[in-house]
């Protein structure tokens, strides 16, 4: 073929809310809610972790590491979602699909990393509870965060730059929501396998190893766990954990899920739900489940919500 007679597309178009032809102003209300929760959840963690001397401890230095990456990887997508239901016209620039996808990439990338992270945390805490001080301390924690943040750019700057040399040829309905690498390798025109077989090895590196970190961290914790003789003393170390693992378990199945999908795909209508549920409501669900289960989190929230309101008083 002569590539020099393709011409790129100006912008895409969102086709995964096409089967939604009326009641977007619905949608907006929606989304606009999911954000403002995602926002405001997270920024509250981040905040009480900063307030409360209690919370200055490396599980949420990590944990408000984990906030801001919600806050980011949902505001790479839902604002611009937002605005064109407000539009009623489901499209996007070129240029900023691709500064969408390397965000959505980068902080995706990253949160895998810090989760791994995180994992590692809780088997020092747990399994090395001597050394833990050593073993998490700011010389260590603090290149940990930077190098999960690293590990997602590098990841998010490969497929991105790949993606930028494909040709659409006129093409520019995706079947997704946001800018993603899977559905703008479905619609190019030029060859796409360099870009597939890095996105499959991305998904095993980059995705796969953490994930697979993780679970043997959480094989010598249970093992930990099992070996303390006191009741009280299994439920307090098993709490420490049960957040997270909910929150991995959430993560890397719903990231699977919408990045390991069969060679038919999925309908456009499984696909939007899928989607969604990955990049939008995850963030959400992140500070409401260590909110919920952790009760120094609740304590300072109290001892912060009580001090307003002494002040209120007073005044």
């Amino acid at each position: 073929m002569d590539v020099s007679n393709w011409t790129q597309v100006p912008e895409f178009v969102f086709l995964g809310f096409s089967g939604v032809p009326h009641g977007h102003f619905y949608l907006f209300l929606v989304f606009l809610t999911i954000y403002l929760v995602t926002v405001i959840g997270n920024t509250t963690i981040v905040t009480l972790i900063q307030l409360d001397s209690r919370l200055h401890s490396p599980m949420y230095f990590f944990l408000s590491h984990l906030s801001c990456l919600d806050v980011c990887y949902s505001s790479v997508t839902v604002p611009k979602i937002l605005v064109n239901f407000l539009r009623q016209s489901h499209t996007i620039a070129y240029n900023q699909c691709m500064a969408q996808m390397f965000f959505l990439m980068t902080f995706a990338g990253s949160e895998c990393a810090l989760l791994a992270v995180m994992a590692y945390d809780r088997y020092a805490a747990i399994c090395q509870p001597l050394h833990y001080s050593n073993l998490m301390g700011n010389q260590i924690r603090i290149p940990l965060a930077i190098a999960s943040w690293i590990w997602g750019f590098l990841d998010s700057a490969i497929h991105t730059t790949l993606a930028t040399n494909l040709s659409f040829c006129g093409a520019n309905q995706i079947d997704h929501i946001f800018c993603d690498v899977p559905p703008l390798l479905k619609i190019a025109c030029s060859d796409t396998y360099i870009n597939e077989i890095t996105l499959h090895l991305a998904s095993i590196f980059m995705g796969l190893s953490p994930f697979l970190f993780i679970i043997l961290s959480y094989v010598y914790i249970l093992s930990a766990i099992l070996r303390i003789r006191s009741n009280t003393g299994r439920r307090k170390a098993f709490s420490t954990c049960a957040s997270h693992m909910i929150v991995v378990t959430i993560y890397f199945g719903m990231a699977n899920v919408n990045y390991n999908r069969p060679s038919a795909g999925y309908s456009l209508g499984i696909d939007t739900l899928i989607s969604t549920l990955y990049c939008i409501i995850t963030p959400m669900l992140n500070p409401l489940i260590y909110s919920l289960r952790n009760k120094e989190v609740k304590e300072a929230l109290q001892k912060v919500l009580g001090r307003q309101k002494k002040g209120y008083t007073s005044a």
